[in-house]
């Protein structure tokens, strides 16, 4: 990374600019001062007291060099948004996120793996958010220590905002609501989540917030927002209220007209790690999930 001194910046602590402008980690910088080059001002090498000066060309070596044990794979993913500290692919449904048993080679990870590398560009896998191998659309990846380091703080905090689209069995009354529900494992698996009381072993304190889009054949549509990010947070939450997911052979049951549950990560916005200006990105609907809202609700428009 490199970065040319603003005016502003003129006598400044080269430590104070790491911690205060770059919002760089005590840990972060003592890692990087005994990489070879990790701090230098145009070209040669610096400590952290050296006195920035305007125009300064401040050189970083943040860029993760060690190899990720992740397959490069050519496989088609679609890029939303891309910079030097982080990726917004708009992952497909039946694409896991990251390798797991008997996914090694076909997941989120291995199509970035091998885009960067055919540029030579060393790439570490780290996901701010992750998605069922079943649920649609917009994952937060970030490039890079600091970035991964900034965003973690942005999504403890909740300035990370995630809205879902989801089709549901049954016909809500009310317009929108908050399901405010604990979420453990279960006893039997190790995958399963249910609702559980606040005082139970390993609850999580879960909360989901949704508007509801539209009625009608047996369904209805909703915006779903999870302020937690509990694991199949929404589709528990949603089948602890009668109204699984459709097409949810875990919590509900399948459906003929969706081979798979339908959900779908459709707006993120966050603050960008640099700028801190807000990015809102908004994922198409997939084919499956078009047409399924097309048949149910068909007076509807997205």
């Amino acid at each position: 990374m490199e970065i040319r001194i603003p005016e502003d910046c003129n006598g400044m602590l080269l430590r104070t600019y790491l911690t205060r402008s770059l919002a760089l980690s005590s840990k972060m910088i003592k890692h990087i001062k005994f990489l070879p080059n990790g701090i230098a001002v145009n070209g040669e090498p610096k400590t952290v007291r050296y006195l920035l000066r305007t125009g300064d060309l401040l050189s970083l070596a943040l860029e993760d060099t060690e190899s990720a044990p992740i397959l490069p794979i050519e496989l088609p993913i679609e890029i939303l948004y891309e910079d030097p500290d982080l990726v917004v692919p708009a992952k497909p449904a039946d694409m896991p996120t990251h390798p797991s048993c008997d996914h090694y080679n076909d997941t989120v990870a291995n199509a970035l793996a091998f885009r960067y590398a055919q540029s030579g560009t060393p790439f570490v896998f780290r996901p701010i958010n992750r998605l069922d191998r079943n649920t649609s659309g917009l994952l937060l990846i970030a490039r890079n220590r600091p970035t991964a380091a900034t965003l973690t703080k942005s999504m403890q905090k909740g300035e990370i905002r995630k809205q879902y689209l989801a089709v549901l069995d049954g016909e809500m009354t009310q317009r929108e609501g908050r399901i405010d529900a604990c979420l453990h494992r279960t006893a039997e698996s190790i995958i399963l989540r249910e609702v559980c009381a606040p005082d139970a072993l390993d609850a999580s304190p879960s909360l989901t917030e949704y508007r509801v889009l539209a009625v009608g054949q047996g369904h209805t549509l909703v915006q779903a927002s999870p302020i937690t990010g509990r694991t199949h947070q929404l589709r528990v939450h949603f089948a602890s209220i009668g109204h699984p997911i459709t097409g949810d052979d875990l919590y509900g049951t399948p459906d003929t007209r969706i081979a798979r549950h339908a959900l779908h990560a459709h707006r993120l916005s966050f603050p960008h790690p640099k700028t801190n200006e807000t990015v809102s990105l908004t994922a198409p609907l997939p084919a499956d999930l078009t047409d399924l809202i097309a048949y149910l609700f068909p007076n509807i428009t997205l």
